[in-house]
């Protein structure tokens, strides 16, 4: 029996792997133990106990980037946290931390270390996050989910994918993905995401585009994301939801995408061979575009600024590549030699190593 404390959260780009990566250590002997560590906030809250898992908690301290009060009372809070840390590996007699990023991984790493457990980082960005890269100086083991993520010595393992996705890759059944949203079986569909909170620019220009869309015959299952004003719609050739719960089913229905280039949505995307336009977040330090750039680079996705993006592009870029089957094939075959449809197993064996 080994015992494991999985750390991160706050964003599904942290959550996905952890939980995937839990499952899989559950499944690889079932005698073994898994804590996660989050903070309260993020949604690790509610998704970590919906899995069976029990969730410990630090208090959420983002780096201070100006000074202030809070950037005065930092160091010692931050100290507190790994106090806090090293009590819960001590009560669970943890044998070996993985940290995912996000608040809660900087203290695990630096409590682990201080009490001789070894440490192993996945970093899912191109760009790393500082937690990472602190965590990374003493980690025993670093895995990337893309070959570009600038780590020292860290090993290339891809993302760790939700089962359900992972079951796609094995079989996928494009008909009853898109009889499940109410659209045709046989009519070339296009995907639209903005993430969970949704894209304004990508909603109103789809928006825009919907009769170009249609006198091509693509048809649209468009996710636009808890935040937009927009109402749902239900059409023939015409789908817009505000949340789907059944993303496995949402990609396996379509042919192409357009989406944000969030670290999760383009590892899963390549993995099963979904080519796509990324139009990245435009607001940040800039990780979404080079979350992209091995998938580009293969010919497996188009890179769009979120400024270019608008209803001529549409029509005169999408269209057409939509419409050209012989194309899209190659470009999907491309984005599939492009992922990694077995990262929760490499991350694994790699946690494995360091024990």
């Amino acid at each position: 029996m080994t015992r494991f404390l999985l750390a991160g959260g706050g964003t599904a780009g942290h959550v996905n792997p952890l939980l995937a990566l839990a499952d899989a250590i559950i499944a690889d002997d079932d005698s073994n133990q898994v804590w996660a560590l989050g903070t309260r906030e993020g949604l690790e809250s509610t998704l970590v106990p919906q899995r069976g898992y029990e969730l410990l908690t630090v208090e959420r301290l983002p780096f201070p980037r100006r000074p202030s009060w809070y950037a005065m009372s930092f160091p010692f809070r931050f100290i507190r946290a790994i106090g806090q840390v090293k009590r819960y590996l001590k009560a669970h007699q943890i044998d070996v931390v993985v940290g995912f990023g996000g608040y809660a991984s900087a203290p695990a790493y630096l409590a682990a270390k201080s009490l001789g457990i070894p440490s192993v980082v996945h970093e899912a960005n191109a760009l790393p996050g500082w937690a990472n890269k602190l965590g990374a100086k003493s980690a025993k083991a670093v895995g990337v989910t893309f070959n570009s993520t600038p780590i020292e010595n860290a090993t290339f393992v891809g993302m760790p994918l939700r089962q359900e996705i992972e079951a796609l890759v094995m079989n996928s059944d494009k008909e009853s993905a898109r009889l499940h949203f109410g659209l045709d079986p046989d009519t070339i569909t296009l995907l639209v995401t903005g993430g969970s909170l949704g894209a304004k620019r990508i909603n109103e220009t789809i928006e825009k585009s919907r009769r170009v869309l249609s006198a091509a015959v693509i048809q649209v299952l468009h996710i636009m994301g808890g935040r937009s004003e927009l109402p749902e719609v239900r059409e023939k050739d015409y789908v817009r939801i505000a949340y789907c719960d059944r993303m496995d089913l949402a990609i396996s229905a379509s042919d192409f995408a357009v989406s944000r280039a969030g670290s999760s949505t383009v590892s899963e995307f390549s993995a099963l061979g979904l080519p796509a336009a990324y139009v990245p977040y435009p607001v940040g330090n800039g990780e979404q575009k080079l979350n992209v750039s091995d998938v580009v680079g293969a010919d497996g996705a188009l890179l769009v600024l979120d400024s270019d993006f608008d209803d001529a592009y549409v029509a005169n870029t999408l269209v057409p590549l939509i419409s050209n089957s012989r194309a899209l094939a190659e470009m999907a075959k491309s984005a599939k030699k492009a992922g990694i449809s077995d990262g929760t197993a490499r991350l694994l064996a790699l946690v494995k190593g360091v024990l």
